[in-house]
């Protein structure tokens, strides 16, 4: 009886445990912005960041490449008016940890307000990195 739990429950345990997380690397989706119309360089916050973000000059997408920062719970993009996401436009979850990513934008969102990209860790209220736009 016990080898027979054992065959059942060991394989349960390593699909669990080797499972990615639901942020893992993903295909690129290169969308390339020509002429942005404000671009900046990820810095690290809680957690290594880097790469860069732009936006296009018709303020409808927001591009990141070379980006790569670490695995966490619930990641998403926010534009923000700062570090803290006080106020906040959500563009949606992180697509991945590493790669080119292309995010929409809402129409009228102002670029004067929300000059930073910010990756929000929901789950722990901290910013994994940031880039301003300049």
């Amino acid at each position: 009886m016990k080898k027979l739990l054992i065959v059942f429950i060991f394989p349960l345990f390593f699909a669990c445990s080797n499972s990615e997380d639901n942020m893992e690397t993903v295909m690129n989706e290169k969308e390339e912005v020509i002429n942005p119309f404000v671009m900046g360089d990820f810095i690290s916050r809680a957690h290594p960041t880097s790469g860069k973000a732009a936006v296009s000059s018709d303020k409808t997408k927001l591009a990141f490449t070379n980006f790569k920062t670490d695995n966490g719970p619930k990641l998403l993009v926010y534009l923000s008016t700062d570090e803290n996401s006080t106020e906040f436009v959500n563009l949606g979850d992180l697509k991945g940890i590493q790669g080119d990513f292309t995010y929409n934008v809402p129409t009228n969102t102002d670029f004067g307000k929300y000059k930073l990209v910010n990756i929000w860790c929901v789950d722990f209220s901290v910013s994994f990195g940031t880039a301003e736009l300049k």
